[in-house]
């Protein structure tokens, strides 16, 4: 154990005292900075507000309703014209018109009015926001002429029926805040075992092109060499993890009042994303989240050091062998789709349980709530097999390491992989 102790320490010190690590470390929070003020100056600046003429040949949208309505949104401005259609579609854009739209002169409140089109030489993205100010106006055609007042008028508007879903076991749950949550903490898992475990293969990969690991072999057991590689990368993933955490809560606390003043839209994201946290159990969730987070590193990279271990220096035999890996990482996250529609489902209770795919799949589930949509039987299982698989993982990875490392020039499949794990 002291051993592994000494190997975990090595592994720690010395790339937390590479300049890649600092940069890293440094860069995250510079990247969050820039998107949270780069974003703000973008969409204030960048903003274009269209200008769209409308000819009516009905009659029915006047003036007073057009302005009425320009009053909802500043993204598009339409303007009343009186100019015949076909000779508008020749020359609207030299009238400084970025497009237009004609109010077909049958259109009744009766019958389901046909499609109408904005007419423009460009692609325009903002046609859902006037189709919605057409619409308003539209809307108050209607009203007045079936006849129904102002208070008719708002009591049809806010007479709606409101369906949501409600978890009889847990009260509390809440299926749209826990759908947000298990999306951030699953996909979160996902980059982590992508990123850091990728790191782990390489460094197996310097050591055996240094002939590091030929020294080290011969003092420690594989097991142990093994273990303390991967707890002392974990320990510098987690480290660096905690450290963007910190940095990400204190800009955000420092930059929230000059984001909130500059960008009104973000205020609400604030305002929804502290709903969310005080909705839900966050400090069972966190140590869930570091379990699996843990855990499934382990699992996970005990997998990537075995690949580091069996090949070369060159980089493309590694990618192909740790393919395999990565599409079961990637079958994971369409695992967690699925169990974030039914946290309940047979997939996604088997999923969850099996340790190829739990560390993702779970941390979708347990943010619905447990015990009411994850059983307590279900959690324990998960977790037992979870670490159980990554002592198993360890120690085969821990046998191929142990022959692989020795062997150059030779690019081995899995099947040869398999036998070293096997042989005595």
């Amino acid at each position: 154990m002291n051993k592994t102790f000494l190997i975990i320490q090595r592994e720690f010190l010395t790339r937390v005292r590479k300049k890649t690590f600092i940069i890293s470390t440094l860069l995250f929070p510079l990247l969050y900075l820039g998107l949270i003020f780069g974003t703000s100056y973008i969409g204030a600046n960048s903003s274009t507000r269209l200008k769209i003429a409308v000819v009516d040949s009905s009659g029915k949208f006047t003036s007073a309703k057009i302005a009425e309505a320009n009053e909802t949104g500043k993204s598009n401005v339409l303007t009343l014209v009186k100019d015949d259609p076909k000779k508008l579609s020749e020359n609207f854009e030299t009238q400084g018109y970025d497009g237009y739209v004609v109010i077909p002169a049958n259109i009744m409140v009766d019958k389901t009015p046909g499609n109408i089109s904005v007419k423009s030489n460009r692609t325009l993205g903002a046609i859902p926001e006037v189709q919605s100010k057409l619409n308003n106006i539209w809307n108050d055609i209607k009203y007045e002429e079936l006849g129904i007042d102002m208070q008719k008028r708002e009591t049809l508007t806010g007479s709606r029926l409101n369906v949501s879903a409600e978890n009889l076991k847990d009260k509390n749950s809440n299926g749209t805040f826990a759908m947000i949550i298990g999306y951030a903490a699953g996909f979160l898992v996902y980059f982590i075992l992508l990123i850091y475990g990728s790191q782990v293969m390489m460094g197996v990969m310097e050591e055996k092109t240094n002939r590091i690991a030929e020294v080290m072999v011969s003092s420690v057991k594989p097991f142990q060499l093994m273990l303390g590689k991967i707890v002392g990368i974990a320990l510098v993933a987690l480290t660096q993890f905690l450290l963007w955490i910190a940095f990400v809560f204190i800009i955000f606390n420092v930059s929230k009042a000059a984001v909130v003043e500059a960008n009104p839209a973000m205020g609400e994201m604030v305002q929804s994303a502290q709903k969310v946290f005080t909705s839900v159990n966050m400090g069972l969730l966190l140590t869930l989240f570091a379990f699996y987070f843990l855990s499934g590193f382990f699992f996970y990279s005990s997998i990537y050091a075995a690949v580091g271990s069996a090949v070369n220096e060159d980089v493309r035999e590694a990618q192909s062998l740790s393919f395999p890996i990565t599409l079961i990482i990637i079958f994971a996250i369409f695992m967690l789709t699925i169990a974030m529609k039914d946290p309940t489902s047979p997939v996604a209770v088997w999923t969850s349980i099996i340790p190829f795919t739990s560390p993702i799949v779970m941390m979708a589930r347990v943010a619905y709530g447990v015990p009411g949509t994850v059983p307590y039987w279900q959690l324990a299982l998960s977790m037992i097999l979870l670490v159980a698989s990554f002592l198993f993982m360890v120690w085969f990875a821990g046998k191929i390491y142990r022959t692989g490392i020795l062997m150059y020039g030779k690019k081995p499949t899995w099947k040869e992989m398999i036998k070293w794990a096997l042989r005595k």
